[in-house]
């Protein structure tokens, strides 16, 4: 039994990390199109370079929901006790970012394309911060109560919890910041001419703010949960993270005159940072305020021990697929990107 949940504690948190590595770059082109894409035709060019993968990349979120759901329910039901409104606030987001790519170009009226432009920003800028600041709640700690549930304001007189407070929201502008910076690495290898010349501008100071921001979170990090932090000085896996963040900003800094491998080298530091932060704090899987007794493992949140054995017999070939149709959809989607003719694409 301990075998199974540690497996799964880990298949979720690949799922997790290919979410946020994969449509990580989405949310970034999302919240820099507006900035580095001047013209209509611009901004066709910026939304032709994530087209064909942005829908498919969002299927590792679901995946990592329903893996969840399967192995840990208990977690699942906590978690959306606890972080309803946020939880709320982030689909609605993700409604709104696919609203906003499939109708911007259905008419030709500028004030119809610049709205939707907005809302697919907004919503493109919400998803990280948010996501951010629920991680920088687990690692945190909630006020998890003996029944298994707990409830948090959004926001929060000073000295009390709350869903957004100091730490959490830098947790989730680093988020943000990651992948936008992230989302700067995509565009600089599938666009060309003046929009990537403006990401080129811009992505050195994006990657050298997210590593700023990474060093920052890290020290209040060892303030807010100091058990946590040296809890990572005594995994195997946690050093693997780490190593992979550091060789990932090595990378983005030292090879920034290339296209390709900046872009490896953030997805590296991305999941280098989940990886670190999940080892550190295994086998929990949602810290209580009131101590360690209260707190959800991999034991005391898992399924009974048939349902993870059946989920593994499926969750093989699954991810197989999902990774055949992402392999196929990139080998179609070789090479620079152009701006479909008005009326034809995005």
């Amino acid at each position: 039994m301990p075998e199974l949940t540690t497996i799964w504690f880990w298949l979720v948190a690949v799922m997790f990390t290919l979410w946020a590595v994969l449509d990580g770059f989405d949310f970034g082109v999302g919240v820099l199109h507006r900035f580095v894409a001047r013209t209509d035709t611009e901004r066709r060019e910026v939304l032709a370079a994530i087209g064909p993968v942005w829908d498919g990349n969002e299927v590792w979120l679901l995946a990592a929901g329903g893996s969840m759901f399967l192995a840990f329910p208990r977690l699942l039901a906590a978690g959306f006790s606890g972080f309803y409104l946020p939880i709320v606030f982030v689909l609605w987001a993700l409604i709104l970012r696919g609203v906003s790519i499939e109708l911007r170009s259905h008419l030709p009226s500028t004030l119809w394309r610049s709205f939707f432009d907005t809302t697919f920003m907004l919503g493109s800028l919400a998803v990280p911060v948010l996501m951010g600041a629920a991680l920088g709640n687990v690692v945190r700690g909630v006020p998890l109560q003996a029944s298994g549930y707990f409830e948090l304001a959004l926001f929060a007189p000073a000295g009390t919890p709350g869903v957004l407070e100091a730490y959490t929201v830098l947790c989730g502008v680093l988020v943000l910041v990651t992948l936008t910076a992230h989302g700067a690495n995509w565009l600089l290898w599938k666009t060309g001419g003046p929009v990537q010349a403006r990401v080129r501008a811009v992505r050195l100071p994006l990657w050298l703010a997210a590593i700023g921001l990474w060093l920052t979170t890290a020290f209040f990090t060892w303030r807010v949960s100091p058990d946590v932090f040296e809890s990572a000085f005594t995994k195997p896996m946690a050093w693997l993270g780490l190593a992979l963040t550091l060789g990932g900003a090595a990378t983005v800094v030292l090879r920034r005159a290339y296209e390709r491998a900046p872009f490896f080298g953030g997805a590296a530091f991305i999941a280098g940072c989940l990886v670190t932060t999940v080892a550190s704090l295994f086998p929990v899987v949602l810290r209580a305020q009131g101590g360690p007794e209260l707190s959800l493992t991999v034991l005391n949140a898992s399924s009974g021990a048939t349902s993870m054995r059946a989920g593994l017999v499926w969750w093989g070939p699954g991810v197989l697929l999902a990774a055949g149709y992402y392999w196929w959809v990139m080998r179609h989607f070789r090479g620079k990107v152009v701006a479909a003719a008005d009326g034809e694409g995005y």
